[in-house]
């Protein structure tokens, strides 16, 4: 079964505002269109995109970040940007 998101124009987004963003926030996303053409998907902040996994923290422990990591590189870039002593 395949969802057909729905899609409205600017001039009914504009007066049905309300009802559009929470039904969003419910996690039904929607298309604005003008003149037919979409323009914008809305959906709530929190919503994963589709097909999108999250993993946070899937490589805790397994990964360290040195304590110059702000630094690293700083004397080639000064050198590209012509920095001069």
């Amino acid at each position: 079964m395949r969802f057909i998101m729905q899609t409205v124009n600017i001039h009914e987004a504009k007066i049905q505002l309300s009802r559009l963003i929470d039904q969003a926030v419910k996690g039904e996303s929607f298309i604005i269109a003008k003149a037919g053409k979409p323009l914008v998907k809305v959906t709530r902040l929190d919503a994963p995109s589709p097909g999108q996994i999250r993993r946070l923290g899937f490589m805790t422990g397994q990964i360290t970040v040195p304590d110059d990591f702000d630094s690293i590189g700083a004397k080639e870039i000064e050198r590209l940007f012509g920095h001069e002593e």
